[in-house]
């Protein structure tokens, strides 16, 4: 029988982890694999033989710095949870209380990773690192405190917690990040071309091209109007 996952360090890589943090590292842990190990001044969250498994909750500008340094000398893995279904979870003012629970209209998409990639959108051209996307179900706990978070009235957030993990989509490539785009758009596109092909907001689509030329994945070949044309480079 395989050893269970064996925790090594309690340090600075524990500190600040809320529950969905703490939920998806026991659901990707396997027996065998090493928990929060200190690697060159940092505490990677799961090591996997060769391979160094941070899973990120928040945006990617809290841990850049981290990945390129990791990445310089270690093989990568980044995993990282985008809620498809999500429930918002009213608390008293003490946090004991549920007053209300609903689910959001909103449901994300394995394409919402290009709005954090564009913190560090060249890294996945690197051959020793890859992403893990889980797509997942979650409950955010909100709490009100007046004066704070005002476009919400009030209301902040106070953690999230996984319900479940529905789905894993690996982007190891430049190729697999690419795939993203819509199979049928035109040889010279504008970003208004893919977001009206995904039925997405433009913004969405310009950090998309503004990451796939990070990569290498598209080039800029001209102008239409005011709309840069870009083209899928051969593979």
């Amino acid at each position: 029988m395989q050893d269970e996952p064996q925790t090594e360090s309690h340090g600075i890589g524990t500190l600040n982890e809320g529950p969905l943090h703490e939920e998806l590292k026991q659901w990707y842990a396997r027996p065998g694999d090493r928990l929060e190990v200190p690697v060159e001044g940092y505490v990677v969250d799961i090591v996997r033989g060769d391979v160094l498994i941070e899973i990120q909750t928040g945006g990617f500008s809290a841990i850049k710095r981290k990945i390129r340094t990791l990445v310089a000398n270690h093989k990568v893995r980044l995993v990282y949870p985008i809620a498809r279904d999500r429930w918002i979870v009213r608390l008293d003012d003490d946090g004991r209380n549920v007053l209300g629970k609903r689910r959001s209209p909103k449901h994300g998409t394995v394409r919402d990773i290009f709005s954090e990639l564009v913190r560090m959108p060249d890294v996945l051209a690197r051959p020793d690192f890859s992403l893990d996307l889980l797509l997942t179900q979650e409950e955010e706990l909100r709490r009100h405190e007046p004066g704070r978070a005002w476009r919400r009235k009030g209301w902040i957030v106070v953690e999230r917690r996984l319900v479940s993990v529905l789905e894993s989509r690996p982007l190891r490539t430049v190729r697999d990040a690419a795939s993203l785009l819509p199979a049928d758009l035109p040889e010279e596109f504008t970003t208004l071309d893919v977001a009206e092909a995904l039925a997405e907001p433009r913004t969405l689509a310009q950090r998309m091209a503004y990451c796939l030329r990070a990569m290498g994945a598209i080039q800029q070949v001209g102008k239409q109007g005011r709309s840069v044309l870009y083209r899928r480079r051969a593979a």
